[in-house]
């Protein structure tokens, strides 16, 4: 298990310190926010953190080859969340699931370092989502001639 007197991952997609995020819960879109400490080191994660369910730990791993992630979030004195995800540059997304008493509950999450913009604000989206029009050469030629059958 990586320990705080470890020393620190030093791939900037895997901050040791203050983490925060959301989980959502299936299909419905409302976030809750939850609030980390995380500590990588040589594939192992570790920490602590709260959200509106209480105080948890967190153990898991993580390959800096891939951006793959997958920990446990235990709740103190309650139930465990399985947690797989991937880290891209933006923090870390994926899914979450919790397997009690024979039913399979899912959602999904993002988490990001303290510090880092909230990549899945209104401004980010904005900026992948705005449309380009890729005009190829072809394309150009077949509107001359439009235009000059048109006049």
């Amino acid at each position: 298990m990586a320990s705080e007197s470890s020393p620190a991952e030093s791939d900037p997609r895997f901050p040791s310190g203050p983490w925060k995020g959301y989980f959502v819960y299936g299909h419905d879109t409302t976030r809750h926010a939850m609030e980390l400490r995380l500590h990588f080191c040589s594939g192992l994660m570790s920490g602590e953190g709260g959200d509106a369910v209480g105080s948890f730990s967190i153990v898991g791993n993580y390959d800096v080859e891939t951006g793959h992630c997958q920990w446990v979030k235990q709740y103190h004195g309650r139930h465990s969340v399985h947690y797989r995800g991937f880290n891209e540059g933006k923090g870390i997304w994926g899914t979450w699931k919790i397997f009690s008493e024979g039913f399979l509950y899912r959602g999904g999450f993002h988490i990001w370092p303290e510090g880092m913009s909230d990549p899945t604000s209104q401004q980010e989206r904005e900026q992948l989502d705005e449309p380009i029009e890729i005009v190829t050469p072809k394309r150009r030629r077949r509107r001359r001639r439009r235009q000059k059958q048109m006049t």
